[in-house]
């Protein structure tokens, strides 16, 4: 395996000037931004941190200067992401730049603070799915629409003239074609009557103008008679979203000027009972009454607000948007999951917190420090990793399991995947006496998986059998074409034979080089088969072998499958 030590090397170097803290922020952005930055997640801690004091210490108006760099290489979400929540012009210039795939888009999007998805609508190069959903959450553009030139011309030139005409101290009547070249030739300005004052003309033919105006952007070929109705055009029934603001106490307090009159004071029923816990409103159904043009069912997104001084509690930030039509239904997440993803962010934050000031004694990056304490921190750091680890672990399977998460598709030989890592593993049977045995079909076997994360699921499963694996075990493997696919038919070790059901399994990692990881060869198992059926294969058990279906790719499968045709033809 290749080693790219350039971030270590970036790190060795400590910003003692602010010409070198310059320089090591435009290195961390291209390091972080390029995605080839290793998978040492300790380095990666690390890095973080010293991108973070970096950004602390250098102008927010340099920071987006370096950012809008031609050569800066910017496809890391994960950086996006944490630009994003920076100061505007950083978080616009990293949402600027950002070169994305749709996918990242997909898992970016929902994840960016509401003031920063704002700056993805001024962009016109993002892919046609990433425009979809931006306008499924709601989010429009933030510059003002552009009035007709005709209409706003005209009556700008007749409303400023009604502030600057001064009143005569004698009053005489004003001629009946005096407007005639601003009022529109089809509704010709009423005839004044000679005892009619100059004020009470020019009010009427302002009328005049403006009931015109209106028939003529309501589509009507024609002005309608005066009749005592008004004919202004109204606030059309379908208002697709609007931002607003509530008080302490859930009220709205402001909102967009189109809206304002039929929301302001009403009480926004999401935030009822969460004042006092202050969490965000997320995708949250209610509903409105009151006009027709708000009336109805609405989704709300919302974050609390809080005063610079003392954090005192303002109330809520956030968008009302329509439900999405049943055809774009998002399907409902299952709630055990999500408490389950939502308790895995909560432990990930002090742990990351840990691994990064242990990593910061362990490579000195503030200071010297003794010998034993940097003993200390690097075994912190890596009991950390292991930890997060874990963590991801839990995640991708809680993701894999509610159909939230689908491998990236792509163009995988499994042939040659597993013939590698079989014979990488056997490396580490060698000294045990045991061994695999691998009998293959010979030719290419393609798999609609990204080579990575055909790789990972790869190693996942002969790791958790070589972790299993007692002295002179003969591991067999069974490679061949099957009509469901392809088939991998690999002997349990004895070790896990003998359990009623393998993905229960509750054996810990042992003391080697390579393991089932820190759940267990079960755990292992399980994630091998969620990833399996969430590209329509399976694993399953029958007697003491596992076996392993995975679709074969085919020509018609890529021609439906972007990533694969992309992969086949690059």
């Amino acid at each position: 395996m290749h080693f790219d030590d350039r971030l270590a090397t970036v790190l060795r170097h400590r910003a003692a000037g602010e010409r070198a803290a310059r320089t090591q922020f435009r290195q961390l952005l291209d390091l972080l931004g390029s995605r080839r930055h290793g998978r040492d997640e300790s380095l990666l801690a690390a890095a973080w941190l010293r991108l973070a004091a970096l950004g602390e210490a250098l102008p927010s108006g340099e920071r987006a200067a370096m950012i809008r760099e031609p050569g800066l290489r910017f496809r890391n979400p994960e950086l996006a992401l944490h630009l994003a929540e920076d100061e505007p012009e950083v978080a616009a210039a990293a949402l600027g730049v950002a070169q994305l795939t749709v996918e990242d888009w997909d898992a970016l999007i929902p994840r960016l603070p509401i003031r920063a998805r704002g700056f993805l609508r001024l962009r016109r190069d993002l892919p046609r799915p990433t425009q979809d959903l931006l306008e499924r959450l709601g989010i429009r553009d933030r510059g003002l629409p552009r009035p007709d030139s005709e209409f706003a011309s005209e009556e700008e030139t007749l409303e400023l003239a009604v502030e600057a005409t001064p009143i005569p101290l004698s009053l005489r009547p004003i001629p009946a074609n005096d407007l005639a070249d601003d009022a529109p030739a089809t509704a010709p300005a009423p005839a004044v009557a000679a005892d009619d004052s100059e004020i009470g003309a020019l009010v009427k033919r302002i009328e005049a103008y403006r009931k015109t105006r209106a028939s003529r952007m309501a589509g009507e070929d024609d002005p309608r008679l005066p009749l005592g109705e008004r004919a202004e055009t109204t606030l059309s029934s379908a208002v697709t979203g609007f931002a607003f603001t509530t008080d302490g106490e859930g009220r709205i307090d402001w909102a967009e000027p189109r809206v304002a009159p039929m929301v302001v004071g009403a009480l926004l029923a999401p935030a009822t009972g969460r004042s006092q816990r202050l969490q965000p409103i997320v995708s949250q159904a209610t509903e409105l009454a009151g006009a027709p043009a708000i009336a109805g069912d609405w989704v709300v997104d919302a974050a609390p607000r809080f005063s610079e001084a003392g954090g005192r509690f303002l109330g809520y930030a956030g968008r009302f948007r329509r439900p999405a039509p049943p055809e774009f239904a998002v399907p409902p997440v299952d709630p055990a999951a999500d408490r389950m993803r939502q308790l895995l962010h909560e432990l990930k934050t002090p742990v990351n917190a840990i691994q990064g000031f242990a990593e910061v004694i362990q490579q000195q990056l503030f200071g010297p420090a003794p010998h034993e304490y940097r003993a200390l921190a690097a075994a912190i750091a890596g009991d950390a990793a292991r930890i997060l680890a874990g963590f991801d672990e839990l995640d991708r399977l809680a993701k894999l399991e509610t159909g939230a998460l689908v491998p990236q598709s792509g163009d995988a030989d499994w042939s040659a995947i597993v013939s590698g890592l079989a014979g990488q593993l056997d490396e580490v049977l060698r000294p045990r006496g045991a061994r695999f045995e691998l009998a293959a079909a010979p030719g290419r076997m393609p798999v609609p998986l990204d080579a990575n994360e055909a790789a990972t699921l790869g190693w996942r499963l002969l790791a958790t059998l070589t972790g299993a694996a007692g002295a002179n075990e003969v591991i067999a493997l069974t490679l061949e074409p099957a009509p469901a696919g392809i088939r991998l038919a690999v002997r349990l070790p004895g070790a896990l034979a003998g359990a009623d059901d393998v993905f229960a399994a509750d054996g810990r990692a042992g003391g080697g080089a390579v393991s089932a990881g820190m759940f267990g060869a079960g755990f292992a198992l399980r994630l091998a088969r969620a990833e399996a059926r969430a590209i329509g294969g399976d694993l399953t058990r029958e007697g003491d072998t596992l076996v392993l279906v995975l679709p074969r790719l085919t020509a018609a499968s890529r021609e439906t499958s972007p990533v694969a045709a992309d992969a086949a033809h690059g």
